[in-house]
């Protein structure tokens, strides 16, 4: 049997003030923030769809960067899932019992690193190396849905930062190296040959 980490120990203090906070917010607030760290995550998916049609213009290499970063964004997730089995952190709201804006999640989904944050962080680097306008409203966008996690109730401060930190390692490393590959792979593209190696594969 897996014996689960406790977090509380950490930043218990801080979760227990914030989700205090949540409580007393207005309903307006509280809805807002909910909606957010449940279907914000579309935000990124769409300011990624915007960065490969601006990448068209800009040839194959930027193209390539732009295609990359999807694959990026599910690469953060695998690696955030595995860290979050090997920690076996239980939620917050299971340790301390407190009443959260969102249900608490059943035992066994574990806490820490926030998915929803490495996810979003994942994203916003990745795109800072496709546009940085749109990197720069990704960042702002990932902070929010970080923050917005501990709100809700289903994750402590570490998880989020933990989740920030493992999105925005693993994006800045894979785009530099699809950096690095990109032109190389553009060019490819571009003369055809790509193409042709998919027409002698299939036929």
């Amino acid at each position: 049997m897996i014996m689960a980490f406790d977090g509380q120990s950490i930043d218990g203090a801080a979760y227990l003030d914030v989700v205090r906070t949540a409580g007393h917010a207005p309903g307006w607030l509280d809805g807002a923030v909910s909606f957010w760290s449940t279907y914000g995550l579309v935000v990124f998916a769409v300011l990624a769809g915007a960065g490969w049609w601006f990448a068209r213009r800009a040839g194959g290499a930027a193209v390539v960067t732009a295609l990359a970063v999807p694959v990026v964004v599910v690469v953060a997730y695998g690696v955030d899932a595995v860290v979050k089995l090997l920690v076996s952190e239980e939620r917050p709201c299971q340790s301390l019992h407190v009443k959260t804006l969102e249900a608490c999640p059943a035992p066994g989904d574990w806490s820490f690193p926030s998915n929803h944050a490495a996810i979003a962080a994942a994203a916003a680097v990745a795109l800072l190396f496709v546009s940085r306008r749109l990197g720069v409203a990704a960042s702002v966008a990932a902070v929010a849905m970080a923050a917005s996690r501990v709100w809700v109730g289903v994750h402590y401060p570490h998880d989020v930062v933990a989740g920030v930190l493992v999105g925005g390692l693993v994006a800045l490393l894979s785009m530099t190296a699809a950096r690095r590959w990109s032109p190389a792979l553009g060019g490819w593209i571009r003369s055809g040959r790509l193409r042709l190696r998919l027409l002698v594969t299939t036929s």
